[in-house]
């Protein structure tokens, strides 16, 4: 009886250590260099993200966070890489539509679990996709793009940022909805897509503001619809696709913060606390509302919900469009 009682004691005192452990580690949190696995090439929307959100962490905390672009697969390997990194906080992964709400339909044995590999931090931002084409195109709007689509079926050329890619399923879910035939030209991410579009090599995309933003600027794409049921509010005159000849088309994307699940819970809550603190500063969500996107910063309640809801959403348009990925 008296070993029992020992035993017992032994383990109280153990299990007070770990938590002091884990109080102290959240309070010294981060002691060394935090890595950022962004799962897809530079110069897109998630590594912009990725590296403006790195930037003021790395202020905030005195400690460098450095984004690792990882592409390939859609962000499967950038994020299978993560899933399997040490749960102690140290490696961050940035989630976005296409690897946590349409990779779990799209690919038959994904390499990592959404739900069960993660635990979610925060979504940082909805990011508005639109619509552009190359300057020489004849057209002005969505609608006048579908009318040119169906007048030369199996002509016009889109591209997105790889087969099974949060572009791609954009623009078969705009097939889907406006019954034309165009083809699908995937490249090994968003980058190299817009260059793509640019040399006149592709005709269309669909994909994030954030991307698009200094090329429509420029001159060098023109934008014909934003992926919105409304109309944004740095654009007013650009018409949603949604009311241009797709009647219900939404097509928004999000991204946020995970780690491991295994993180310890005062660590999240660490990461929760100071990435909400950023998304909170004026030049952060001005940066942010210059591209039409949106600071979110929501719970990691909140976030978790919000990936099983877009798992289920995606599910059918991924299905109904025989979409595979490359």
């Amino acid at each position: 009886m008296n070993k029992i009682k020992y035993l017992y004691a032994i383990t109280l005192i153990g299990c007070g250590l770990a938590g002091a452990a884990f109080a102290q580690s959240a309070a010294n949190y981060p002691a060394k260099p935090v890595r950022f696995i962004a799962p897809f090439p530079p110069g897109g929307s998630t590594d912009l993200l990725a590296r403006l959100v790195a930037q003021k962490l790395t202020e905030s905390w005195g400690q460098q966070v450095i984004v690792e672009n990882r592409g390939g697969a859609a962000g499967t390997i950038g994020v299978e890489l993560a899933a399997r990194a040490a749960p102690d906080g140290y490696t961050l992964v940035m989630g976005h539509v296409g690897t946590f709400g349409v990779n779990p339909t799209l690919y038959p044995k994904l390499p990592y679990d959404a739900i069960r590999d993660f635990a979610p931090v925060t979504v940082l931002a909805t990011v508005p996709n639109a619509m552009a084409v190359h300057p020489s195109l004849p057209v002005k709007t969505a609608r006048d793009f579908i009318a040119l689509a169906k007048a030369r079926p199996g002509e016009l050329l889109y591209a997105s940022g790889g087969s099974g890619s949060a572009s791609h399923l954009a623009g078969e879910y705009f097939k889907l909805l406006t019954k034309i035939n165009m083809v699908h030209v995937p490249y090994k991410g968003t980058a190299p897509a817009m260059t793509s579009m640019i040399s006149g090599e592709t005709t269309m995309t669909i994909t994030g503001m954030v991307a698009l933003g200094p090329h429509i600027k420029s001159g060098r794409l023109k934008l014909l619809g934003v992926a919105t049921l409304k109309r944004l509010p740095i654009a007013p005159d650009v018409p949603t696709i949604h009311e241009s000849g797709a009647p219900g088309y939404d097509a928004n994307q999000w991204y946020g913060v995970l780690t491991q699940a295994a993180v310890p819970r005062d660590i999240v809550n660490k990461l929760h606390a100071d990435i909400v603190k950023v998304m909170a500063r004026a030049d952060v969500r001005d940066r942010l509302a210059a591209d039409g996107a949106e600071a979110v910063a929501n719970t990691p309640e909140q976030f978790a919900a919000h990936i099983k809801a877009e798992i289920a959403r995606w599910a059918p348009v991924v299905k109904a469009s025989g979409a595979k990925p490359g």
